[in-house]
């Protein structure tokens, strides 16, 4: 694990546009990898694919995998987890004595380039960000072979989105388009009106997906990597 200095930061959103204060963490260096997840469902077989309960994952958990404890065909052991839900990436930070990152705590770790703790004002970085997230099969690739950043991390952008703890906070009165209030105003041209950087589009396409998601879900970009609180 690699430790991120923390100080205040402005989120893209937040209550009144406030500035934040994060805590010194510890965040793994890489994504969890397919082989690390297989390690995992052999200690603790209830979140094996054919044994978790229904309401921790919908039908497409580990949907690419041949059995309970055998990774499909095809696969790389040493690429990065997807197709599990918030519960199982949770459930697997548990076990290893870690935590799924916060969203501030992720943001922050992702805002850093290779040279510089942040780097959200640079044009060229957002731009390279936006690029890899329109890069289809990026989850097939191993883990690392991204850039390193400041804090030593690997693959925050270019790989897979990844899950935080408090995913879903920004929608606080709920997740759907169709709820009727301010919240829905993520999904239009309405969500730059409470934002804190209208040049972030990578940060909004974040916020957008971590909105359309629900913990149950199972996606085949969408992996993890975990956190303790340093």
């Amino acid at each position: 694990m690699k430790p991120i200095k923390g100080g205040t930061m402005l989120p893209l959103y937040g209550l009144d546009s406030s500035k934040v204060w994060v805590d010194d963490f510890l965040l793994d260096e890489y994504p969890v990898t397919n082989q690390q997840y297989l390690d995992f469902v052999k200690n603790y077989p209830e979140w094996q694919k054919f044994n978790v309960k229904s309401i921790f994952a919908d039908g497409n958990y580990l949907y690419n995998w041949r059995g309970n404890r055998q990774l499909g065909e095809n696969m790389n052991p040493n690429s990065p987890i997807t197709n599990v839900s918030w519960f199982a990436a949770k459930a697997f930070c548990a076990c290893q004595d870690k935590r799924l990152p916060s969203v501030d705590e992720w943001e922050l770790a992702a805002k850093a380039n290779e040279t510089k703790p942040n780097a959200e004002n640079d044009s060229l970085f957002n731009q390279r960000i936006i690029e890899s997230y329109e890069t289809p099969n990026t989850y097939s690739k191993t883990v690392g072979s991204t850039y390193q950043n400041y804090w030593g991390v690997y693959d925050m952008h270019g790989l897979v989105w990844e899950w935080t703890s408090d995913f879903n906070s920004v929608l606080i009165s709920g997740e759907s388009r169709q709820d009727g209030d301010a919240d829905r105003n993520l999904f239009c041209a309405g969500a730059a009106i409470s934002a804190s950087n209208l040049r972030d589009y990578a940060a909004f396409m974040r916020y957008a997906f971590r909105g359309s998601i629900k913990a149950d879900y199972n996606i085949k970009n969408l992996g993890f990597r975990c956190a303790r609180t340093n």
